[in-house]
């Protein structure tokens, strides 16, 4: 099934449909909500500045339809002294589940990951997504020990 699909860097004509695709992720996770212009102010920001991240999607060869998507943003690890990757913002098109699209994803970012001396790749799941962590599991994910905390920060005045 996924012979008609490839994985590719997103550029900012990508920018509505990875918006879109965010939506189902913001709609299924507990902790957020979809905004597409928030969204779309977000994917921005990681298109005009290459350093920060890369946007991958997964895209069929004859219709050129978008199916998924999937962010790296990078950092820098004290712990390990070397540049360090978060995955954010997984998702497959509801319509396109269950095709290995998710997979192809994930090793295409990992591989990505690899070939920028990227020493560990981190992610977040909600803590009842079964399916997300069978998914990360089968790609080599382990899980942590550390809880996560957030704090906003209002830049409102």
């Amino acid at each position: 099934m996924t012979k008609n699909m490839f994985v590719r860097c997103a550029s900012t004509s990508d920018a509505h449909r990875c918006s879109e695709l965010l939506g189902y992720l913001f709609r299924q996770e507990a902790e957020f909500f979809p905004d597409p212009e928030t969204q779309q102010k977000g994917l921005e920001m990681i298109f005009n500045n290459p350093d920060s991240g890369t946007v991958f999607v997964c895209e069929e060869r004859r219709s050129r339809v978008i199916t998924g998507m999937v962010i790296l943003l990078y950092t820098i690890s004290t712990a390990l002294g070397k540049k360090v990757a978060l995955l954010e913002d997984m998702i497959v098109d509801p319509g396109f589940r269950l095709q290995g699209i998710g997979s192809m994803l994930i090793e295409h970012a990992l591989r990505h990951a690899a070939s920028e001396g990227i020493e560990r790749v981190t992610l977040l799941t909600d803590h009842d997504n079964t399916a997300a962590h069978r998914l990360y599991e089968t790609n080599g994910f382990v899980r942590s020990g550390m809880i996560v905390f957030r704090k906003k920060i209002s830049t409102d005045e």
